[in-house]
């Protein structure tokens, strides 16, 4: 079990290097039940208007279901995302005192749905400093059928800092073949239930497809380090909806502090869960062609 306030040296040195770590038994098989339960249930909540098959959906969509903001908008999802064995863990790979949440989604890869193309995270996000680090939570483990996750080792420490369009219907450009990348081969991950794998803002990864007859479900949360700022030249519910400008620190109501951790889970103001449910709902309608 991983320790709220203590985190094997080695894991750390490994996250540094490669960029990504597993760590073994971060939850009990009843704190990933209750979970489980709290995520499904906010994705179903989220997806039940939309009844369209897999072959009806955008290319990205056949990548996964994207549900964001669960934290905020699920008073049940709140306590998991902002775990303090889990932010405890993601502030010690980042070497920071305090840890904000970025924000947090859940990624569910319906049977037979497509792999998700190699990209970065940081790139599409409107933070400065590159310190931040995705907790990736596969709700049942996952396998190299179901959608595991590859990482190239060491691609956060290259330089690489590239938007990768994985969002239209074309296949976009393949980070992993980019020449700071010659002679690095991508490792696939397959993690335990229970177990948590995490990445950096700037590691290169990509997603198999889910050959399986079953949804890869996974909750994923992303942590920044405390006192990073907004850039300029990209838009972002995280620092938009809290009117933070470019150049302030990212500071907000939604993205509160997680570690250490406060004495409840926080909750977001009813008017920013409004803004954040009117942005879905306009999504989805977006993506039904209301």
């Amino acid at each position: 079990m991983t320790d709220d306030r203590v985190l094997d040296p080695a894991i750390v040195e490994r996250f540094r290097r490669d960029g990504f770590v597993v760590v073994d038994d971060v939850f009990t098989d009843a704190e990933m039940d209750a979970m489980t339960a709290a995520v499904a249930a906010a994705v179903e909540a989220d997806m039940r208007e939309d009844t369209r098959a897999l072959a009806e959906k955008s290319r990205y969509e056949q990548s996964f279901q994207q549900c964001l903001y669960l934290w905020a908008r699920y008073p049940d999802v709140a306590p998991w995302t902002a775990h303090p064995r889990l932010a405890a863990t993601a502030a010690a790979l980042l070497g920071a005192e305090r840890v904000r949440i970025w924000h947090d989604q859940a990624l569910f890869k319906e049977p037979g749905g497509r792999p998700t193309d190699p990209h970065q995270d940081h790139p599409y996000w409107p933070i400065a400093e590159p310190d931040q680090v995705t907790a990736w939570i596969p709700l049942d483990g996952s396998t190299s059928e179901a959608g595991a996750m590859s990482y190239w080792p060491g691609s956060h420490r290259l330089g690489l800092d590239l938007f990768v369009n994985i969002f239209g219907d074309t296949d976009p450009d393949d980070i992993g073949h980019h020449p700071a990348l010659d002679g690095v081969d991508a490792v696939t991950l397959e993690v335990p239930r229970g177990s948590v794998a995490f990445h950096h803002g700037l590691t290169a990864h990509r997603a198999s497809g889910n050959s399986t007859g079953r949804t890869r479900r996974v909750h994923t949360v992303i942590f920044t380090a405390d006192g990073v700022h907004r850039k300029e030249g990209l838009g972002h519910p995280s620092v938009d909806i809290d009117g933070i400008a470019p150049g302030e620190p990212i500071a907000g109501d939604l993205t509160p502090v997680v570690w250490p951790a406060p004495p409840a889970p926080p909750v977001a103001p009813p008017t920013v869960v409004a803004q954040l449910e009117q942005a879905r709902r306009a999504r989805l309608a977006q993506r039904l062609g209301k």
